[in-house]
């Protein structure tokens, strides 16, 4: 590859990931703050997430793999997006802020696989390659949480109060209008004609890999895959308003910290994953997101702030060593023929289907905790998703049979 296409590509995953980590991370505390929205409707709010992954396939399906170059879709999504920006900037209420963040995740989601796409077309070799262009993404995403917490304090106190969060939108907006803008430079990517691909939308949501459940540990690690998405949601949605609600001095970028780990222990997972293999790494996905849960529900920001700071560092074995690890197996068990179709049906039952139960769940029980003063009674909220994630974990334990040895390379 040459240096100039990808410091082309580096840049796009930059711009991608900081547009996500700019405003998805204080969501929570704005919708509180600003909307005042309660625990169902902050739910609702952040299932947009899950309804964009539904939905995404039929856009990347039906328009971008077939008429399109990948690169102008990508381009005409985030400008798309940057107007829905600015309209969830300027709105005031709930009821106006909901369908304007519904089209944007339907707009966004797509975009993620677009920008893969763009990426892989331009690589001879992506299993080398890939890495040290998505790594710019993770960046992105570190430096947006950054930027909020140290160079604006948007999250503190005084200026959350003051309603400044919002401005997270307008930087979000700007940032999407960029890249929307700096889409049309990149390398054309032209649809790739494939007489063999089929057609329709069970090929499409990845229905074609539907075989692969009549195999009892894929059908098991499938259902905890979901399953575990319902403690994953309670992270999205209430982390940053625990953490800014519990005194803790920039949240937005002490929460960076949880993808430095991400970018770090994906690293170790190759040694991991080879020496123990599947069962055992990924059951160390799954107590990770129990033990981070009771760190939250017993920590405080004064004498044991470290607890907090020690469950947002888990959120690299959390991500990395269950669904990183998931991808690997999933890829090993489907064959070369469902391997895409395999990927896309994991997707959607767990950032589609399972993410979307998972933040339903969230809403009902932060809603349903609270203090006699209406404030959450955070040490239920965060105890409920460890207890959820343990019996999961012991689930996956008596029933999952690692009979066949599954390797990664690093």
């Amino acid at each position: 590859m040459k240096s100039s296409t990808r410091l082309q590509l580096s840049v796009m995953m930059f711009l991608e990931f900081f547009i996500w980590g700019a405003w998805f991370v204080t969501l929570g505390t704005f919708l509180g703050k600003n909307l005042a929205a309660n625990g169902i409707e902050s739910a609702n709010v952040f299932s947009t997430q899950s309804w964009g992954a539904i939905i995404a396939p039929f856009i990347i399906g039906l328009i971008a793999d077939k008429y399109f170059n990948a690169e102008r879709i990508l381009g005409v999504l985030h400008l798309l997006g940057a107007g829905l920006m600015y309209m969830m900037y300027t709105s005031e209420t709930v009821s106006v802020f909901y369908p304007y963040v519904f089209a944007y995740m339907v707009a966004f989601m797509p975009t993620l696989a677009l920008v893969n796409s763009v990426s892989f077309r331009q690589m001879t070799n992506p299993e080398k390659e890939f890495s040290t262009i998505r790594v710019w993404g993770t960046v992105g995403w570190i430096l947006a949480g950054l930027t909020i917490s140290y160079v604006f304090h948007w999250d503190s106190p005084a200026n959350t109060e003051a309603g400044l969060l919002k401005n997270t939108f307008a930087m979000a907006g700007v940032a999407s209008l960029l890249l929307g803008l700096y889409s049309f430079t990149l390398p054309k990517t032209p649809p790739v004609k494939n007489k063999d691909q089929k057609e329709g939308l069970a090929s499409m949501l990845g229905l074609d890999a539907i075989g692969l459940l009549a195999n009892r540990n894929f059908l098991i690690f499938f259902i905890a895959s979901i399953l575990i998405c319902i403690p994953l949601a309670f992270y999205y949605q209430n982390a940053h308003p625990f953490l800014e609600n519990s005194g803790l001095e920039n949240p937005t970028g002490k929460m960076a910290i949880g993808q430095i780990s991400e970018a770090l222990f994906i690293l170790a997972l190759p040694l991991f994953f080879n020496k123990f293999g599947f069962k055992k790494t990924i059951m160390v996905g799954m107590l990770a997101w129990a033990v981070r849960y009771t760190l939250f529900a017993y920590g405080n920001a004064g004498d044991l702030s470290f607890m907090l700071i020690i469950g947002i560092a888990l959120h690299g074995i959390c991500y990395d060593f269950f669904f990183v690890s998931g991808q690997i197996y999933t890829d090993a068990q489907a064959g070369e023929k469902y391997k895409s179709a395999a990927q896309g049906l994991v997707t959607l039952a767990t950032y589609g289907v399972g993410m979307l139960i998972g933040f339903y769940v969230a809403g009902l029980i932060s809603e349903h905790y609270r203090t006699a003063t209406g404030e959450p009674n955070w040490q239920m909220i965060w105890l409920i998703p460890a207890g959820i994630a343990l019996v999961v974990w012991v689930l996956f334990m008596a029933t999952f049979k690692d009979s066949k040895k599954v390797t990664m390379t690093a």
